[in-house]
């Protein structure tokens, strides 16, 4: 009944938000324009707080309308290359001829979209032909689409990798590094010519038992069965994926939450103070913040469980026990798909040494073909977003996808 519960307070606070929205345009009239610190400025910004402070599952929009390409402005526009009922793979074709390396972006499925990418396909995109993966709400894909477990997620960058073509490169993010690392090994063993030139892991969990997180602790404090028990939830039969089992997005955006609570609650109390005092562009970016970061997504009950026991319970890839489909996945099989490794030193979800497990999986690449970065002084969001990632990450990214050759 959690998902049930969850949904009842969400129709009871549908007119209050719905009121707050609509009276938000009458404080942009000329009568309130030279209120600077009135009661009507205040009620005003304690109004545009409360609609700002509601969970969506609904996907924002990309919004990259254009790029610079060199000197010259491109348009760009999304185009969905393939897809099934869990996700499409998107492409964001440039208007332009200039041929440049192929990148499949894999996006987290941890409870949001694909579009809290953005600034990191933003920053790919001048020098690379970027795909993302366009991961789907589970709550919108009917019960009659089937499973979508660790094995299905793999399944689909293979497939993706297929459809974008030989010679391409592949980069995961966070929870995707496990099944991207898996997908790699089976197709260099399998010497599918679609295997990738280079893989990137940045910020991931290949190896949970370095270094343990709070949320690790978390993973390991109760059997997979009591996150079964109280963590998976049905969802309501209004929605197009009614009764299928899921982790629901609001569950994990609440444990975010409450790993860094001080700081949420310092930001909206900030963010009513610059509304109040007119301080537009400190408020801008508060406020994209939360609209991405309250767009949440449902995972399928058997990826997220799977995950949960496989990953971060048994450390199944780490330990040489991870199969796909029953058949072992050995990393020791990529022989000629160049790594990267990326960690943030004050990463609080996936710290220092996690990611860097992957090198020594890898063990049959050649020294020159391995390579580890770390970030000082950025956490976990900033190791793919924001000026650190812009300036001194991202160049480390670029050097090794366009100096991967066969």
């Amino acid at each position: 009944m959690l998902y049930q519960a969850y949904q009842a307070h969400v129709d009871m606070m549908w007119s209050s938000r719905t009121f707050a929205k609509l009276a938000l345009p009458a404080f942009n009239l000329p009568l309130f324009s030279d209120i600077a610190y009135g009661p009507m400025r205040k009620l005003a910004a304690a109004y545009e707080v409360f609609a700002l402070a509601e969970v969506t599952h609904h996907r924002p929009e990309f919004g990259i309308g254009s790029i610079k390409v060199g000197r010259k402005e491109v348009a760009v526009t999304e185009e969905a290359v393939h897809a099934t009922p869990f996700g499409t793979l998107l492409h964001f074709r440039k208007d332009s001829s200039v041929q440049q390396p192929r990148v499949l972006l894999i996006a987290p499925m941890s409870g949001h979209f694909a579009t809290l990418l953005r600034e990191t396909v933003r920053t790919l995109l001048p020098e690379h032909d970027v795909y993302i993966t366009d991961w789907h709400n589970a709550r919108d894909i009917p019960l009659a689409d089937g499973r979508f477990g660790i094995d299905e997620y793999i399944d689909h960058l293979m497939d993706f990798m297929r459809v974008i073509g030989p010679e391409a490169h592949m980069m995961a993010i966070c929870q995707p590094c496990v099944p991207a690392l898996s997908a790699v090994a089976l197709m260099a063993e399998d010497n599918d010519p679609n295997t990738p030139l280079s893989l990137t892991l940045m910020a991931g969990p290949i190896d949970c038992r370095i270094n343990p997180t709070e949320v690790n602790e978390l993973a390991t404090s109760k059997p997979i069965e009591w996150f079964a028990r109280n963590l998976v939830s049905t969802v309501p039969l209004r929605y197009a994926g009614g009764m299928r089992r899921v982790y629901p997005g609001f569950l994990q955006l609440t444990a975010f939450m409450n790993m860094n609570m001080d700081r949420h609650v310092n930001s909206f109390r900030n963010l009513f103070n610059e509304l109040v005092e007119g301080d537009a562009e400190k408020a801008e970016s508060k406020r994209s913040f939360y609209e991405e970061y309250f767009a949440v997504t449902d995972l399928t009950a058997e990826f997220y469980l799977e995950t949960v026991q496989k990953v971060f319970q048994e450390y199944a890839l780490a330990k040489g026990e991870l199969t796909w489909h029953g058949r072992p996945i050995r990393p020791e099989a990529i022989r000629r798909t160049v790594l990267l490794t990326v960690e943030g030193e004050r990463d609080d979800i996936c710290s220092l040494g996690q990611t860097l497990a992957a090198q020594d999986l890898c063990s049959s690449l050649r020294p020159h073909m391995r390579t580890h970065y770390v970030q000082p002084d950025v956490g976990h969001y900033g190791v793919f977003n924001g000026s650190r990632w812009n300036n001194a990450i991202y160049p480390v990214v670029r050097d090794v996808i366009h100096a991967s050759r066969r």
